[in-house]
């Protein structure tokens, strides 16, 4: 995982000297503290995808091109196979399968995600980035915290939720949950 941030944290620092923008008009463009910017450019920690698609929106570049390296090309569909879809290691607690990598100028983001389930009593993980997401529960039981609260989805359940709010996941009853995110 440590190799693909540091070349998507390239792909960011090329993005916006090529546009010859200074790092801190990038952190007041995307609301963030200049030192965190500067940390996801420079490949430092892990940087959230929903992060990296508002750079790709930004510069008017598909999300995938960040991600890969390589410019998507259907127009017209993508068909993505079961346990197809471009992996994309974001965060050790989520693994995410990206369900329209190839397909040009897509309005959203859509993701197959498996969480693990955690050890008892290890807290849920919380991250947010801006925009909008939808979840809908595959397989498994998830708890969802999204700023003070605290909600349980069972398969079939769904969700849809501001995402500057605090949240994250955890799979429940000692079994993985899947589930389709998409990220708006």
């Amino acid at each position: 995982m440590y190799e693909q941030v540091k070349q998507i944290a390239i792909r960011i620092r090329e993005l916006r000297e090529i546009s010859g923008i200074s790092p801190e008009e990038m952190a007041e463009v995307f609301n963030i503290p200049l030192e965190l910017y500067q940390q996801y450019e420079a490949g430092e920690i892990d940087i959230p995808v929903s992060f990296i698609y508002q750079v790709a929106n930004k510069f008017n570049v598909e999300l995938t091109a960040i991600l890969t390296g390589e410019e998507p090309k259907l127009r017209i569909y993508s068909l993505v196979r079961k346990g197809k879809g471009l992996e994309v290691e974001r965060r050790k607690e989520y693994k995410y399968q990206n369900l329209a990598y190839n397909f040009i100028h897509k309005k959203a983001e859509p993701f197959l995600v498996t969480v693990d389930p955690k050890p008892n009593g290890e807290p849920v993980s919380l991250n947010s980035h801006p925009g909008q997401e939808f979840n809908y529960v595959l397989e498994g039981t998830l708890k969802i915290v999204i700023h003070n609260y605290e909600l349980i989805l069972n398969e079939g359940d769904s969700l849809f939720f501001d995402s500057n709010y605090k949240h994250g996941m955890q799979a429940l009853n000692g079994k993985p949950a899947k589930f389709l995110a998409i990220i708006l």
